[in-house]
């Protein structure tokens, strides 16, 4: 016997799940309230199984709700990978593209390589998401984004990846107050480094960036984006690691801050990923290679500046 079960029906429950109100999962399938309780009553009916505990004050799943939730996920997902598979069946190159980038390498690698994608990718339409890594990789791997940008050492288990190249680290201080030798990482045992706040990888990479030693930092502050971070070294508040990709992007210019090697530190692996599922690998490959271009051209360009 046929259920007659819909795609449309799974859709509307995962997004109850994911919203736990019926208003906010509406507006999020762009249908009206009503059509999305029909909707769940229609698939509660058919099923012959209550998915769903309404109250005047809250909206649960039931526990077989959370299992069906898990099943309807993963087939929503394989419906779109069919989707895009026949979109892309006569050119992977053409539709959109969803990218996800962390906010410490996106600003400074995708606006320059935009351009030169849109030339090699003309009937690609690429649509630019910024988070932390963890939000990224979640959305990955549920479908809601193709490609993601972050850096290594970061679990990215179940997924493909291509390393671009290693990200290394300047340290950083007011003009004035750093000699302009390179500095063992012997040196910094004891100081405490001014950083981002919790939740950004890169925290924990200039954290572990000398893994012998017992790198602290300053609980005083925690800098929500790098250009904050930056200010408050510039005004002599304290020091800090910075990734060798932002300042080579220019991310110093007008800035009282001076910058010293870290030769021996531990590189970040700045990586792209995607779902081993997808049927554009080539493309995403074609598309890490500009990337890697991109970060190389940016060499000479900051070597120029520092030069002069």
């Amino acid at each position: 016997m046929t259920l007659a079960i819909t795609l449309r029906q799974l859709g509307f429950l995962v997004a109850v799940a994911d919203e736990l109100n019926f208003s906010r999962a509406a507006e999020a399938c762009y249908v009206t309230q009503p059509t999305m309780s029909a909707g769940i009553k229609e698939l509660e009916a058919r099923l012959g199984v209550v998915l769903i505990e309404r109250t005047k004050r809250s909206v649960l799943l039931t526990p077989l709700g959370h299992e069906i939730v898990l099943r309807a996920r993963a087939l929503l997902l394989d419906a779109g990978e069919i989707e895009k598979l026949a979109r892309s069946g006569a050119n992977p190159e053409e539709g959109d593209l969803r990218l996800g980038a962390i906010p410490t390498i996106g600003p400074f690698l995708i606006p320059k390589a935009l351009p030169v994608i849109r030339r090699a990718f003309p009937k690609l339409r690429l649509y630019l998401r910024e988070a932390m890594t963890e939000h990224l990789l979640e959305k990955l791997h549920a479908g809601r984004l193709d490609l993601v940008l972050f850096a290594q050492p970061f679990d990215a288990s179940g997924l493909e990846t291509l390393h671009l190249f290693d990200d290394g680290y300047h340290l950083a201080a007011q003009v004035g107050t750093l000699d302009q030798r390179p500095v063992k990482g012997t040196e910094l045992q004891g100081v405490r480094l001014m950083l981002l706040e919790k939740g950004h990888c890169l925290q924990r990479h200039a954290l572990k960036a000398f893994p012998d030693l017992d790198i602290e930092q300053d609980d005083t502050f925690a800098a929500s984006s790098l250009a904050t971070l930056i200010s408050m070294v510039s005004e002599g508040l304290g020091i800090t690691l910075l990734p060798d990709l932002s300042i080579d992007a220019g991310m110093l210019a007008g800035q009282d801050v001076a910058i010293t090697p870290l030769p021996d530190a531990c590189p970040r692996h700045v990586t792209l990923a995607w779902r081993p599922s997808t049927t554009r690998r080539k493309l995403f490959v074609e598309i890490g290679e500009i990337l890697q271009a991109t970060r190389e051209a940016l060499r000479p360009l900051a070597d120029s500046a520092r030069a002069s």
